[in-house]
């Protein structure tokens, strides 16, 4: 079994890109910046956002936290949002997500300037992403296809089962897969056959945000699965939406949790934020 190891790789294309990042600002005395607007106290968010102001101050990106309370009114936010649009210095916008239910995401997300939308999330990302064009890609997805391509997993002409249908995850992992050769197949809360579908599988993501789900279906020998959860128990420990203790030894392939897609996400958004810094200069 062949343990899909994102924490090692995204440490590789990092070191990677602070090099480059080192080296322009050595040319030009410039660096990419990414702001992240955070809204409300969620304590996972909190976490996720630490880790990805971390990273940037690690390859050596400019990085601003926008804190608002859980009350905000949205225009305040976008008020935020055009002020960081025109702000030279900052060549990324990320929306926290979850927000506020009195919020509209994609209110918020179509008023971000496409070119600094580096989670891939604004309509007209989406919309070069699904004709092919370059875009920028939502981090999760990408991250996934650059942890395959590292690990030499053959993806042309091979069966694939997306299960999630998440505009965050599920749907541009399947047309990445599509894109890629795969023949993709979606399933989600009304699929009536899954357990048919883990058993045709040739590669296996899911994503949906339940502790072990995939867990008592039977899936192909040599299978590969990606397991995109990250699920804290009651007794504190993280786990991912795949029981890896039973599919390891079935699996050739695999992703721990932690230190599988999730490191390779925030490798991503660094990645999209150095790739709009570059597209702006």
């Amino acid at each position: 079994m062949l343990l899909l190891d994102g924490k090692k790789l995204s440490e590789k294309r990092l070191s990677a890109l602070k090099k480059e990042v080192e080296e322009h600002y050595e040319k030009t005395k410039t660096r990419p910046g990414l702001a992240v607007i955070r809204i409300g106290d969620n304590p996972a968010s909190k976490v996720y956002v630490g880790k990805k102001v971390k990273a940037c101050h690690d390859v050596g990106i400019h990085s601003v936290e926008v804190l608002f309370p859980e009350s905000v009114s949205e225009e305040k936010v976008l008020t935020e949002v055009e002020k960081l649009n025109r702000d030279p210095a900052i060549n990324g916008i990320l929306i926290q997500l979850p927000i506020p239910k009195h919020l509209s995401e994609k209110v918020l997300m179509e008023r971000m300037n496409p070119k600094k939308d580096v989670d891939g999330f604004h309509p007209l990302n989406r919309g070069k992403f699904l004709a092919g064009d370059d875009a920028l890609i939502p981090c999760t997805p990408l991250g996934i296809m650059n942890l395959l391509k590292e690990y030499k997993i053959e993806i042309k002409g091979k069966s694939a089962l997306v299960i999630g249908r998440s505009l965050i995850v599920g749907r541009p992992m399947s047309l990445l897969l599509d894109q890629a050769g795969a023949t993709v197949t979606v399933a989600h809360s009304q699929t009536k056959n899954l357990e048919e579908l883990c058993e045709r599988a040739d590669i296996i993501v899911v994503a949906i945000g339940k502790p072990h789900f995939l867990s008592s279906q039977k899936i192909k020998a040599g299978a590969v699965i990606i397991d995109v959860g990250i699920n804290r128990l009651e007794s504190g420990k993280l786990v991912g939406d795949v029981d890896f203790e039973k599919y390891k030894s079935i699996a050739s392939a695999i992703t721990p949790v932690p230190g599988g897609v999730g490191p390779m996400t925030i490798c991503s958004l660094l990645e999209n934020t150095w790739k709009s810094f570059l597209n702006t200069q």
